[in-house]
C-alpha cells in the first residue's frame, strides 16, 4: 500500500507540474493571429480607434514602421482590376492601372480628386517613372513598354526579343545606370479580359534595356510566371515576385553590373494566422531593405533575412504597392477594386 500511495502522489505532482507548464506556456505564447480585417466604414466618414488594429506586428522589428495616430485610407472605389501604382514626385499624383478598363487613372495629391489619366492605355499593368520624370508604362495589349516623353509622344522601349514578340509585359523598375528591367509573364495573352488571347511566342523571362545603347537582354528565365520586381536599396539585388504554377514563391538573385547570378528562393509566403497558401504580387523595398508585397490577407511585410515581420490586412485582394508623397513615406496599395494609402515610419528606397 504504501509504494501504491507513493505511486499515486508521484502522478499527482507530474500533473499539477504538466498543467502549470501548459498555462505559462499559454501565457507566453504570441496572440493568435487573424487575417480577417476589422470591420469598419471605409468611406471614412466614420473613424476607427487609433492605433489602426489593421497594422500588425508579427514581430518586435515591425514596431518602429507603425505610427500610432495614423489610419489606413480608402482613396478610390471602382476599379476592376487595380494595378501598378507609380508616384510623380514632381506633379505629386499616383498614377495606376485599372488593367481590364484598358485605362490609367490618377489620384491628385493637393485635393484628393481622382481623374481618368489616360484612356485608352494600352492595357497597362505595371508603371513607373525614370530619373528624369518620364512615365514607363508595360502594355499587355501593345505587348510592349512604353515610355511616355515629355513632349508627349510614345517611344516604344521593347516589343520583341530575338525577332519574336514579347507575352505580356508586368512590372518594371529603372535603374541608377538608365536601364530599365522588366518582367514578361502571359497573363495578358490568356484571356480577353486584360489584353488580347494570343499563343505565346517566348519563354517567360525578366529583362534588362541598357540605357544608352537599347539594347534587350535576358537577365533569366528561371521563372515560371516572373511577375513583381525590386531592386534591394543599394542595388545588389534583384527580386522577383513568382506567380507560376511551379513557383509562387519571391526569388532573388545577385546583381553583378548587367547581369544577374545565384538565383535562389526568398521566402515563400502563406496567410499568417492559417498556413493557407498565398503568393506575392507586386513589391517594393523601404530605405532598411524591408519588402513591402502586395498578398493576402492585404500586405505583407519581410525582413532582408526573409522573416516576416508585419502584415496590413484590407478588405480586398492586394495587387501592388508603392511609396509616394512627399517624403515617399506614404505606402500606397493597389488592391482589386481600390485604391488604400497609409502613412508609414520609412520611406521608399527607390525613384517611384
Amino acid at each position: 500500500m504504501p509504494n501504491s500511495i507513493t505511486t499515486r502522489r508521484h502522478l499527482l505532482g507530474a500533473a499539477i507540474v504538466t498543467a502549470a507548464t501548459q498555462r505559462l506556456t499559454a501565457q507566453n505564447a504570441p496572440p493568435a493571429v487573424s487575417p480577417t480585417p476589422t470591420p469598419r466604414d471605409w468611406t471614412n466618414q466614420h473613424p476607427i480607434q487609433y492605433p489602426d488594429p489593421d497594422i500588425i506586428a508579427l514581430d518586435p522589428r515591425f514596431r518602429r514602421y507603425i505610427i500610432g495616430n495614423t489610419a489606413i485610407k480608402r482613396l478610390h472605389i471602382g476599379t476592376s482590376w487595380a494595378e501598378g501604382p507609380a508616384w510623380n514626385g514632381v506633379g505629386r499624383f499616383l498614377v495606376w492601372s485599372d488593367i481590364p478598363a484598358n485605362v490609367q487613372m490618377r489620384w491628385i495629391e493637393d485635393d484628393a480628386r481622382v481623374t481618368v489619366f489616360r484612356n485608352p492605355a494600352g492595357f497597362s499593368n505595371g508603371n513607373t517613372f525614370d530619373y528624369e520624370g518620364r512615365q514607363l508604362s508595360c502594355e499587355h495589349g501593345g505587348r510592349r513598354v512604353v515610355r511616355y516623353e515629355h513632349n508627349g509622344a510614345v517611344t516604344v522601349i521593347a516589343d520583341k526579343f530575338e525577332g519574336k514578340r514579347l507575352n505580356s509585359p508586368n512590372d518594371i523598375v529603372v535603374h541608377p545606370d538608365g536601364s530599365i528591367w522588366f518582367t514578361d509573364p502571359p497573363y495578358g495573352i490568356n484571356g480577353n479580359y486584360e489584353g488580347y488571347q494570343a499563343p505565346k511566342e517566348v519563354k517567360e523571362a525578366v529583362y534588362r534595356v541598357d540605357g544608352k545603347t537599347g539594347q534587350l537582354t535576358k537577365l533569366t528565365d528561371e521563372v515560371s510566371g516572373p511577375n513583381g520586381i525590386c531592386f534591394s536599396p543599394d542595388y545588389t539585388k534583384m527580386y522577383i515576385a513568382d506567380t507560376g504554377a511551379q513557383g509562387r514563391d519571391t526569388k532573388v538573385w545577385d546583381i553583378n553590373g548587367a547581369t544577374v547570378r545565384n538565383g535562389k528562393r526568398f521566402i515563400q509566403l502563406d496567410v499568417p494566422g492559417t498556413g493557407a497558401p498565398a503568393a506575392a504580387d507586386g513589391l517594393r523595398c523601404d530605405l532598411d531593405g524591408n519588402l513591402w508585397m502586395g498578398a493576402r490577407p492585404g500586405v505583407q511585410i519581410i525582413a532582408p533575412n526573409a522573416e516576416r515581420i508585419g502584415m496590413i490586412r484590407l478588405p480586398e485582394n492586394c495587387a501592388n504597392v508603392c511609396f509616394g508623397g512627399p517624403r515617399r513615406n506614404r505606402l500606397f496599395m493597389t488592391a482589386s477594386q481600390s485604391l488604400y494609402a497609409v502613412h508609414v515610419n520609412t520611406a521608399g528606397a527607390h525613384v517611384a
